[in-house]
This record gives C-alpha cells, structure tokens and sequence, in this order.
C-alpha cells in the first residue's frame, strides 16, 4: 500500500556523513599542525612535508590538501604562537617609573622569547625563501622595538646610542644568542639579560649627572 510519503532516509543520512566529513577534515587539520609544532619542539627546525605527514599518522596528500604548501603551514603555526604570547606582550604596565617598566618588559620577553624560541629558529632557516617568514620576521622585529620605545622618556629617545643598546640587549637576536649559540639555560640567559639592563641604565643615569 502506497501513503504518497516517501522515506527520506538519504536525507537524514547525508548531514551526518556531511558532518562526519568536516569533523574529521577539522581533526586532520589541527593533527598536522600539532605535530609540526611537536617536531619544532623536538628539535626538527626544518621538518619536510613527508616527515609532517607521518608524524601526524596521515597521508602525505592530506597534508597538501590542508596546506598548499609549507610556507601556509608556518603561517597557520604562526598565528597559533601569536596567539598563545600577545596577552604578555601587549599586557597594559603599572603607571610607574619607566625604568621598572623596562625590567617588567624584560621580565615578559624572556616568557615570551622562550616560548617562541623553536619556532622562531625555525622560521629563521626558511625566512630567506619565504616572502611571508620575511615579512613576519620584519613586522615583530618592527613591534618588539616599538614596545621599547614607547617605555622610554624623552631625555632618553633623544640618546640614540643608548636607545640602541636597550633594544639589541632586549631583542630576540640577543636571546637567541645566549640559549642557542652560547647554550646557556634560560635562568642564565635571563640574568645576562637583566645583567646588561641595569648595566646600561646605569650608563643612563649616569650620563646625565
């Protein structure tokens, strides 16, 4: 007997497998960018495409499905960092004497440099074959000085060399040399770092008596 309703069960079938087709494309996507973050971690700072793939537990195509190429995959990595280190970096600062605000930056930089030491000499290996790990590369060297510009005082901006001095013993440059190419651990590294503040804030102050 015919009731003039026809079953729909490929309609109630086919979100489901809708669904099911993005959630697992939404799980194979953050699986690859989890696992070129472990292997950055791990100390792999140039991973291949291939060597992503297998860490990942996927296909080498479903990489490139995701990402047409590396430099996507560095960007997505990219805004996970930012992401995980800005509420530090653009933190508001007590309404105190600059100098304590320059050894609260000091004390953040070092959170935030070691957080993004990996990824960071990561990125540094392909930067100058990349326009995008360039342009990066540029913009937060561009921000981590204007931060420490808008710390200090007049009397102080207008000292350039003392201006400069402040921001290479702040700058990530200076970090990556003390943890990486010095191997010092980062409690050392942190009171070189802190060191060479107070020294130079000495200078500082001292310049002006």
């Amino acid at each position: 007997m015919t009731t003039g309703v026809k079953k729909s069960s490929g309609q109630k079938v086919e979100p489901e497998r809708v669904d099911g087709r993005r959630e697992r494309s939404r799980s194979s996507h953050k699986r690859i960018v989890e696992a070129m973050m472990e292997l950055i971690v791990g100390g792999d700072l140039a991973p291949s495409a291939a060597r992503v793939a297998e860490e990942a537990g996927i296909g080498l195509r479903t990489v490139f499905r995701h990402f047409d190429d590396m430099d996507s995959l560095y960007a997505e990595i990219t805004a996970t960092i930012t992401e995980r280190v800005m509420p530090t970096v653009l933190a508001p600062y007590p309404d105190q004497d600059w100098r304590a605000n320059l050894r609260e930056l000091r004390r953040r930089r070092v959170r935030v440099f070691e957080t993004t030491l990996p990824f960071r000499l990561a990125a540094n290996i392909k930067r100058y074959q990349s326009p995008f790990l360039m342009g990066q590369y540029s913009r937060v060297v561009m921000l981590e000085r204007e931060l420490i510009l808008r710390l200090l005082p007049g009397e102080v901006l207008s000292d350039r060399i003392s201006v400069e001095a402040l921001c290479a013993a702040l700058s990530f440059q200076n970090w990556r040399a003390l943890r990486h190419d010095q191997g010092l651990p980062a409690e050392e590294a942190a009171t070189v770092t802190g060191h060479m503040v107070e020294a130079l804030l000495g200078a500082i102050e001292g310049g002006k008596a």
